[in-house]
């Protein structure tokens, strides 16, 4: 299984930016996608995570501005951040939980990460 993500990019503070991360591989079925992020010399953070079901869940900071969507015909995540600000800076990580044929249960996969600059 791969996850390969894509939309990231230099803009500036107010713009917007659209990631986007596709699954992969053998896959019999993914429950949750989500997305992180870390900045330079801080941890990785949760920023949202959607179930197979359509439910989200957002870190505090980023309510209201950022919106995660799946397709789950195309095992895709994606990630719409609008009113970026430069504390958004960072590299952002998508995530999946996958179940594949043959193995049971699900394992956690991480995509390459992609850089996300807001300038000020």
């Amino acid at each position: 299984v791969q996850l390969q993500a894509f939309g990231g990019g230099l803009v500036q503070a107010g713009g917007s930016l659209r990631l986007s991360c596709a699954a992969s591989g053998s896959i019999f079925s993914i429950n949750d996608m989500g997305w992180y992020r870390q900045a330079p010399g801080k941890q990785r953070e949760l920023v949202a995570i959607i179930s197979s079901d359509g439910s989200t869940n957002y870190t505090y900071s980023v309510k209201g501005r950022f919106t995660i969507s799946r397709d789950n015909a195309k095992n895709t995540v994606y990630l719409q951040m609008n009113s970026l600000k430069p504390q958004d800076t960072a590299v952002y990580y998508c995530n999946a939980g996958v179940s594949t044929y043959g193995s049971w249960g699900f394992r956690d996969y991480w995509g390459q990460g992609t850089e996300v600059t807001v300038s000020s």
